[in-house]
This record gives C-alpha cells, sequence and structure tokens, in this order.
C-alpha cells in the first residue's frame, strides 16, 4: 500500500504555527534568514509587547481587588503563551525529530485495515481542533469587539485593560492602540490554540501506535504466513515488533520532553484563572455581555484541559491494554 501520510492529519496545525512564526519550513530549526526576522517580530514585537504592557498595569490596579481581578485573569492566560512558547521554540528541534520519527517505515500501518484502526482517533483529532477553535475563537471574537457591544467605544475604551506611555484616550492613538490589542490577542490565541492541539496530536499519535503495535502482535502468525513467499521468518517479524516497540518508547519520552513544563504550567495557571474568572461572575449582572464573555472563557480554559486529560487518558488506556 502506499505511504500514510501522518502529518496530513494536523496539516493546518503546522500551518496556523508557520504564520505566527513557531515553525520554520521543513525539517529545519530556525536560521537566519527572513522567517526568523518574522519570528521576532511576531513573538516579542506583537505578543511580547502586548503582554507586557497588559503586565504593566497590573502595577498600577494592585491596590483594587476588584479592578486586579479583572486584569489579571485574562493576563496570566496571555504571560502563560509567551512562556509556552518559549519551551515550544527552545524544543522546535525535538519537535521536528518527532515528525520524521513519526513518517518513518516502522511506524507505517501494514495495511488497509490498521488504517481503519487508527482512522477513529484521528478523526477524533479534528473534532477537538475544529471544536476547540469555535470556543476559544468566540471567546476571543467577544473580547475584541466588547466596547462596541456595551457602547465603552465612545468613552474610547480599549478591549483589555492596559498600560502605555501615551493617552489612548485621543485620536489616532486610540485606533493604534486598538487595532495593536486585537492583532496581539488574535495572534496569541492561534499560537495558544495550536501549540495545544500539537501536544494533543502528539498524544495521540503514540496511542495510535500502541494500536498498529498491538494489531501487528495479534496477527503475526497471519502475518508470517501470508509473507513465507518472501523469506519472511517469525523471527524477522518478532525483531521488527520488538523495533517498532523501542521506537514508539522513544517517540514517548521524546514527547515528554518536550511538552512536560508546558502542561505542568497550564494546569497551574489554568486553575488560578478558572478561579478568578467565576470571582468576575460574582461582580457582573448575569444577563450582561460581560456575563456571556466570562462564560465564553471559562468554557474555552476548561476545554483546553480537557484536550489534556482526553488525549492523555486514551494512552493510559492503551498501554494498559498493550501490557495485558
Amino acid at each position: 500500500m502506499d505511504k500514510f501520510s501522518w502529518k496530513q492529519t494536523i496539516k493546518i496545525n503546522i500551518l496556523m504555527l508557520q504564520s505566527v512564526g513557531l515553525w520554520p519550513k521543513g525539517n529545519e530549526i530556525y536560521k537566519r534568514n527572513i522567517y526568523a526576522l518574522y519570528a521576532v517580530i511576531s513573538t516579542i514585537v506583537i505578543m511580547g509587547g502586548h503582554n507586557f504592557f497588559q503586565v504593566m498595569n497590573v502595577f498600577f490596579v494592585y491596590n483594587n481587588l476588584e479592578a486586579l481581578a479583572g486584569t489579571i485573569f485574562i493576563t496570566v492566560t496571555d504571560v502563560l503563551a509567551s512562556v509556552k512558547m518559549y519551551f515550544f521554540i527552545q524544543n522546535v528541534g525535538v519537535l521536528k525529530e518527532l515528525m520524521i520519527t513519526l513518517n518513518s517505515r516502522l511506524f507505517q500501518p501494514k495495511n488497509f485495515n490498521q488504517v481503519e484502526l487508527v482512522r477513529p482517533d484521528l478523526n477524533s483529532w479534528r473534532f477537538m481542533y475544529i471544536t476547540f477553535w469555535i470556543m476559544t475563537g468566540t471567546t476571543v471574537l467577544i473580547w475584541s469587539i466588547f466596547p462596541f457591544l456595551d457602547n465603552s467605544v465612545k468613552a474610547k475604551r480599549l478591549p483589555f485593560a492596559a498600560w502605555y506611555p501615551y493617552s489612548t484616550k485621543m485620536s489616532p492613538f486610540y485606533e493604534i492602540t486598538y487595532l495593536y490589542q486585537v492583532i496581539g490577542i488574535w495572534y496569541l490565541t492561534v499560537a495558544n490554540i495550536n501549540m495545544d492541539t500539537m501536544i494533543a496530536g502528539l498524544m495521540m499519535y503514540v496511542g495510535t501506535q500502541c494500536d498498529i503495535l498491538c494489531d501487528n502482535l495479534r496477527n503475526l502468525d497471519r502475518l508470517t504466513q501470508a509473507e513465507l513467499g518472501t523469506n519472511c521468518t517469525i523471527n524477522q517479524k518478532i525483531i521488527e515488533c520488538v523495533m517498532h516497540h523501542r521506537l514508539l518508547v522513544r517517540f514517548a519520552n521524546n514527547c515528554n520532553r518536550f511538552f512536560s513544563m508546558i502542561v505542568l504550567g497550564q494546569f497551574f495557571t489554568s486553575t488560578v484563572v478558572i478561579a478568578l474568572t467565576m470571582f468576575q461572575l460574582t461582580l457582573v449582572d448575569p444577563l450582561s455581555s460581560a456575563s456571556f464573555s466570562h462564560m465564553t472563557y471559562v468554557t474555552a480554559i476548561t476545554a483546553q484541559l480537557f484536550l489534556y486529560c482526553w488525549f492523555g487518558n486514551e494512552v493510559e488506556i492503551k498501554v494498559r491494554e498493550f501490557c495485558l
């Protein structure tokens, strides 16, 4: 059968990461070229600058609990996204090696039955990707247009509370700053969503390889009988399964090396953010646009945690089945 492309499933994920400067072309890492310059502008000037001005605002409102909670529940998520980007860029070489391993001969499905065996997991990842995008995109869209929804745009209110070394109440500074905040938050959103779904995708791939390896072992005798005419012996098949297992273990260990710190930071921060957002909900009218915005935010953060839990649990289940 033709070579199966594992990367085809996460193609949109890779394209999105490329769009925000987090994925150099091909199997390369960052080099001194135009894309590296774009990555610097994207991560430092656009996303880093957006976070910097929000963090600076915290020092001006820390004495006011309500204002502090209203500022920090979004700022914490944005700052975490920058930290995740740091670890992502630092380990992009490891990630590129994982992509090469993924397309190796041992990781290939041996027949169409194995393709059908892993297809539900691939479709599950696609469904999660689209669902997560809808939830998070809805939240960020509401944030982007919130001054128009509550009519505070007339008072020159920005989508996000931030400090700037100039007055944002004057034109054209207000319009320029508004556009900068919207561009910054959408860049952060694209980066955050696609880093999370990439990690979920890696866990999904570990699970599919467990399925393929188990299927190879279950059908060891049948496969050998079908290939006796090509001088394929039972020993050769067993050796290939052992090599597949060793490569899979190395792949899983490299995955953990890549995203362990990211996942730790995500769980800690998401817990804090959910608590702060629930506190914000107690301060607004339950039927207001602000309440709806907070609810969509909590839903998106919960879905973010669900991604890690779901695909991580799937790997645990398949590893147990493999051991049995």
